[in-house]
């Protein structure tokens, strides 16, 4: 790869090509890992201008990165449509601290969608309130409410879709549209999907986020997020990052890079499996529900077909005349679903939910649903056989019968 990446190349040919400059890389495929906490200069004057310069590909310190942590940044940038660069974090958390501190000052309020990933509804209750920050929760599904949800202090809107756990797709050209009218920057979540499957500025958000310990890594090793942005929102990002003393390791961008180039492949994999999973799963009659967007019928649905070109492995389900210690075994007698947190590795996971207590604009379950559907299971498909997968799932199902 001896160019920059073209930008005109379809998605999938940019999560191969992107960052992958030859002052870089070199001779070799993919480029080394830097490590370096001193970059030297070869005199006090080359030491003077490199003050002057704050961006990737010029050496300073190794704070602010070097190739293996550039080239990253740029090929996440690629995928990411109206981006003009992104900030690498050590975490997803981090990347959603370091984002919302980058547009947030104290006395401002941030309004939060109700079904958020819980750390994003801790942070915006903990953290930011400790800075002076007012968080308050909205239904992402009453676009005719939300307006109401704004008011003169009111400078940003996090975002998240499907919703964590419960996965409601929301219309988000639509919440962006009202918040940019209202004067308020949207923040989007934009894990589950990825860039590859949902252009987050492309469709109105200003700063998108990604938990690069999912998809990108791809093989649950490493802890990273990332910020992408247009400007000035990037320069923010980047500000504040370095303000914090945000920087990632060179061996796990390394790694993150190596993940980010078999990432479409992978999200194809779990998208088609899940999708087959999903469907054999609302024919049981221990399912009362199952909630996955990319499922003709399921809610969010059709929102899910307008704005996005592709999904991932994860999804939930709600059981039927089910008690916590039929869910119990369930999981338990699963064989090649771990039980763990995270998803999007190769390998499979289930998890038991209940978001009720995390629910403050929205009620859950929704109103007309009964209470048994409140017991709910995450599943994270993996890449194993979808059939030995369902098999797995039944021998479950028979499990959980038993008293």
């Amino acid at each position: 790869m001896a160019k920059q990446t073209n930008r005109n190349l379809k998605p999938a040919t940019r999560v191969v090509t992107g960052g992958r400059r030859a002052e870089w890389t070199g001779a070799v495929v993919s480029p080394p890992v830097w490590r370096a906490s001193t970059h030297l200069y070869e005199s006090t004057a080359a030491l003077e201008q490199g003050k002057k310069g704050n961006a990737d590909g010029r050496f300073f310190y190794g704070r602010r990165g070097a190739p293996t942590q550039w080239a990253l940044a740029e090929a996440l940038t690629e995928i990411e449509p109206g981006a003009a660069g992104t900030v690498l974090y050590p975490s997803g958390v981090a990347a959603i601290a370091g984002a919302l501190m980058a547009v947030l000052k104290p006395g401002d309020v941030l309004l939060v969608t109700d079904n958020a990933y819980d750390p994003t509804r801790s942070m915006a209750t903990g953290l930011l309130k400790r800075f002076g920050v007012e968080a308050r929760f909205f239904d992402p599904l009453d676009i005719d409410g939300f307006p109401d949800t704004f008011c003169d202090r009111t400078r940003a809107v996090m975002l998240e879709s499907p919703g964590s756990l419960t996965m409601e797709v929301c219309d988000i050209p639509a919440l962006a549209a009202i918040a940019r009218d209202k004067g308020a920057v949207s923040l989007i979540d934009n894990t589950w999907a990825s860039s590859l499957g949902f252009t987050a500025l492309e469709h109105g958000c200003d700063i998108a986020i990604m938990a690069l310990t999912k998809h990108v890594g791809g093989h649950s090793d490493l802890m990273m997020g990332s910020a992408s942005a247009a400007e000035p929102w990037h320069s923010r990002l980047r500000q504040t990052a370095q303000a914090l003393g945000h920087v990632v390791s060179p061996d796990d961008a390394a790694l993150a890079a190596r993940g980010l180039r078999t990432m479409a492949l992978r999200l194809k994999q779990g998208t088609e499996s899940a999708l087959r999973i999903a469907t054999w799963l609302s024919a049981r009659p221990e399912v009362a529900r199952v909630l996955c967007p990319m499922l003709p019928g399921s809610p969010g649905h059709a929102i899910w077909e307008r704005d996005f070109t592709g999904g991932c492995g994860l999804f939930s389900f709600l059981l039927a005349d089910a008690d916590d210690a039929a869910r119990a075994r369930f999981i338990d007698a699963l064989e090649l679903f771990g039980i763990g947190y995270s998803w999007g590795g190769f390998e499979s996971l289930a998890i038991p939910f209940d978001p009720t207590p995390n629910r403050s604009a929205s009620p859950w379950p929704p109103a007309g649903w009964t209470g048994d559907n409140a017991l709910g299971i995450r599943l994270s498909i993996g890449l194993e056989d979808t059939d030995d997968l369902l098999a797995d799932l039944e021998r479950a199902f028979a499990a959980m019968e038993k008293r």
